[in-house]
Protein backbone atom coordinates (compact mmCIF):
# COMPACT_ATOMS: atom_id res chain seq x y z
CA UNK A 1 0.00 0.00 0.00
CA UNK A 2 1.40 3.38 -0.67
CA UNK A 3 1.31 6.35 1.47
CA UNK A 4 1.67 9.90 0.56
CA UNK A 5 2.35 13.14 2.36
CA UNK A 6 2.03 16.44 1.37
CA UNK A 7 3.98 19.55 2.18
CA UNK A 8 4.93 23.02 1.16
CA UNK A 9 1.77 25.09 1.20
CA UNK A 10 0.97 28.09 2.94
CA UNK A 11 0.18 31.76 2.81
CA UNK A 12 1.67 33.75 -0.02
CA UNK A 13 0.44 36.94 -1.75
CA UNK A 14 -0.40 37.35 -5.72
CA UNK A 15 2.69 36.54 -7.99
CA UNK A 16 4.64 34.92 -5.25
CA UNK A 17 6.08 31.28 -5.39
CA UNK A 18 5.55 28.02 -3.35
CA UNK A 19 7.13 24.45 -4.11
CA UNK A 20 4.78 21.58 -2.91
CA UNK A 21 6.31 18.31 -2.06
CA UNK A 22 4.70 15.09 -1.68
CA UNK A 23 7.14 11.78 -0.32
CA UNK A 24 5.98 8.88 -1.38
CA UNK A 25 6.76 4.92 0.33
CA UNK A 26 7.75 2.11 -1.82
CA UNK A 27 8.98 2.41 -5.43
CA UNK A 28 6.05 4.85 -6.35
CA UNK A 29 8.23 6.19 -9.39
CA UNK A 30 8.86 3.11 -10.90
CA UNK A 31 5.11 1.60 -10.82
CA UNK A 32 2.79 4.60 -10.64
CA UNK A 33 2.29 7.59 -12.41
CA UNK A 34 1.94 10.79 -9.73
CA UNK A 35 -0.26 13.21 -9.89
CA UNK A 36 -1.04 16.86 -8.38
CA UNK A 37 -4.80 18.06 -7.64
CA UNK A 38 -6.38 20.53 -5.85
CA UNK A 39 -9.90 21.06 -4.43
CA UNK A 40 -11.31 24.62 -3.15
CA UNK A 41 -14.26 24.98 -0.89
CA UNK A 42 -17.43 24.10 -2.63
CA UNK A 43 -15.82 22.98 -5.96
CA UNK A 44 -14.69 19.33 -7.00
CA UNK A 45 -11.36 18.05 -7.22
CA UNK A 46 -9.45 18.31 -10.22
CA UNK A 47 -6.37 18.00 -11.97
CA UNK A 48 -3.42 20.11 -11.54
CA UNK A 49 -0.37 18.30 -13.10
CA UNK A 50 1.29 14.78 -13.67
CA UNK A 51 4.20 12.99 -14.38
CA UNK A 52 4.93 9.50 -15.76
CA UNK A 53 7.20 6.98 -14.26
CA UNK A 54 8.29 5.95 -17.39
CA UNK A 55 9.26 6.85 -21.15
CA UNK A 56 11.14 10.22 -20.71
CA UNK A 57 9.00 11.33 -17.60
CA UNK A 58 6.34 13.00 -19.57
CA UNK A 59 4.28 15.49 -17.72
CA UNK A 60 0.69 17.01 -18.44
CA UNK A 61 -0.51 20.16 -17.19
CA UNK A 62 -3.89 22.14 -16.47
CA UNK A 63 -4.12 24.97 -19.15
CA UNK A 64 -4.53 27.35 -16.03
CA UNK A 65 -1.16 26.12 -14.57
CA UNK A 66 0.46 25.63 -18.04
CA UNK A 67 3.16 28.15 -18.13
CA UNK A 68 3.60 28.91 -14.04
CA UNK A 69 3.29 25.34 -12.04
CA UNK A 70 6.36 22.82 -13.10
CA UNK A 71 5.86 19.04 -11.57
CA UNK A 72 9.27 16.91 -11.24
CA UNK A 73 10.36 14.46 -9.41
CA UNK A 74 13.76 13.16 -7.30
CA UNK A 75 13.51 9.34 -7.69
CA UNK A 76 16.51 9.30 -5.42
CA UNK A 77 13.99 10.49 -2.78
CA UNK A 78 10.81 9.16 -3.63
CA UNK A 79 9.47 12.77 -4.02
CA UNK A 80 7.34 14.26 -6.68
CA UNK A 81 7.37 18.18 -6.02
CA UNK A 82 5.05 21.16 -7.78
CA UNK A 83 6.86 24.04 -8.50
CA UNK A 84 4.41 26.89 -8.51
CA UNK A 85 5.36 30.52 -9.53
CA UNK A 86 2.71 33.53 -10.85
CA UNK A 87 0.32 32.87 -8.09
CA UNK A 88 -2.78 33.70 -8.21
CA UNK A 89 -5.73 34.22 -5.91
CA UNK A 90 -7.99 31.62 -7.82
CA UNK A 91 -4.91 29.00 -7.40
CA UNK A 92 -6.27 28.65 -3.43
CA UNK A 93 -7.06 25.49 -2.53
CA UNK A 94 -6.42 22.11 -0.64
CA UNK A 95 -3.26 20.31 -3.27
CA UNK A 96 -2.99 16.74 -2.95
CA UNK A 97 -0.92 14.29 -4.14
CA UNK A 98 -1.66 11.01 -6.09
CA UNK A 99 -0.77 7.79 -7.23
CA UNK A 100 -2.05 5.55 -10.14
CA UNK A 101 -1.27 3.11 -12.88
CA UNK A 102 0.90 3.80 -15.77
CA UNK A 103 -2.35 5.44 -17.32
CA UNK A 104 -3.41 7.66 -15.18
CA UNK A 105 -3.33 10.63 -16.49
CA UNK A 106 -5.86 13.82 -15.78
CA UNK A 107 -8.86 12.33 -14.01
CA UNK A 108 -8.87 11.80 -10.36
CA UNK A 109 -10.91 8.23 -10.75
CA UNK A 110 -7.47 7.05 -12.34
CA UNK A 111 -5.37 7.29 -9.60
CA UNK A 112 -5.60 4.78 -6.38
CA UNK A 113 -3.82 6.35 -3.40
CA UNK A 114 -3.52 9.71 -2.06
CA UNK A 115 -2.47 11.66 0.90
CA UNK A 116 -4.19 14.12 3.47
CA UNK A 117 -3.27 17.55 1.39
CA UNK A 118 -1.63 20.90 2.01
CA UNK A 119 -3.22 23.90 2.14
CA UNK A 120 -2.29 27.19 -0.39
CA UNK A 121 -3.70 29.92 -0.04
CA UNK A 122 -3.22 33.22 -2.23
CA UNK A 123 -4.16 36.53 -1.21
CA UNK A 124 -4.84 39.28 -3.55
Amino acid sequence: QVQLVESGGGLVRAGGSLRLSCAASGRTFANYNMGWFRQAPGKEREFVAAIKWSGGSTTYYADSVKGRFTISRDNAKNTVYLQMNSLKPEDTAVYYCAAGPTIARIRVDEYDYWGQGTQVTVSS
